[in-house]
């Protein structure tokens, strides 16, 4: 008898640790997602993790959402706070406003960090992102300890005449998911994982036509106004790229217009090194964050 129920027992607590496992592994597949009111009364749905006195907030690119930073938040929730954020019409956040523009974004930033009550924040933002996370940290000066590009930043003073933005949209503008598509396939070196760049493509190209449309626009006009080089006047905090070599990324200029600004590199890889390579790009990023702090 004794042997019976040590037997059962034995079972019994060896199920509750298969539950308890199952659901730790549930909540990392199906993150828990809490809500954020923008200044223009959207609703931002975000995810916390960890703990820390610095917390990471991450912001995902153009017709991307929060998932893409899947292969970081388990890595440094073990000792940062993590916030990642959808972006107004991205994700599970709504999408009401009229106009999608990269200051907008920024107020969608900050409205989670002021609902979190984030004293230190490092913001790292992906390629659309690192516009976005400039322009979160001009508006929250006492906040933002540091800023770390993915992929983005590679030129900030560029010029684009109008003509040649209303070239780069119109094929999105025709036939948006074929256009996305292409652009998709062009961002990955060509070993990279099949299924990877099916998901990317299937996935942004998903994208509500119109909300990326505004998006695009907004972002490239920037560099038709100069605001691209611009919102980093008064900004003295430092600034990382973790940037690829697909596209040239002209360091001395950006010298020039960032005070404070280093530049890594990571090897062959695409646009998405955060999916694309992992392991190495999350030891860079943290590389990137003893910069910065």
């Amino acid at each position: 008898m004794k042997k019976i129920l040590i037997l059962l027992l034995s079972i019994y607590f060896g199920l509750s640790g298969c539950e308890e496992n199952k659901e730790s592994h549930l909540k990392q597949q199906f993150p828990e997602y809490s809500i954020a009111i923008s200044d223009d009364s959207e609703r931002i749905a975000y995810t916390a993790t960890g703990n820390g006195d610095v917390a990471l907030v991450f912001i995902h690119g153009w017709s991307c959402d929060a998932r893409y930073w899947r292969n970081q938040v388990p890595v440094f929730a073990q000792n940062y706070r993590v916030l990642t954020i959808d972006l107004a019409g991205h994700g599970h956040s709504s999408s009401t406003r009229s106009d999608f523009t990269i200051s907008s974004f920024a107020n969608d930033l900050k409205a989670v960090i002021e609902k979190e009550q984030i004293g230190k924040a490092i913001l790292i933002g992906h390629s659309m992102g690192g516009g976005v996370i400039a322009s979160a940290a001009r508006i929250m000066p006492k906040r933002v300890i540091g800023i770390i590009g993915i992929d983005t930043f590679h030129s900030v003073a560029e010029q684009m005449p109008q003509s040649v933005i209303d070239n780069m949209v119109k094929p999105f503008e025709d036939n948006f998911k074929e256009a996305a598509q292409n652009f998709v396939s062009s961002m990955f070196p060509s070993d990279t994982d099949d299924q990877l760049i099916r998901w990317v493509k299937e996935d942004m190209s998903s994208a509500p036509k119109e909300i990326a449309l505004s998006a695009f626009r907004n972002y490239l006009g920037q560099y038709i106004t100069g605001e691209s080089a611009g919102v980093f006047k008064g900004i003295d905090i430092p600034v990382v790229s973790i940037n690829a070599r697909l596209w040239p990324t002209d360091y001395e200029k950006n010298m020039k217009h960032i005070s404070n600004y280093k530049l890594i590199y990571i090897e062959e890889s695409g646009h998405f090194p955060m999916l694309e390579k992992p392991e190495e790009f999350n030891n860079l990023l943290q590389k990137a964050i003893r910069i910065v702090k």
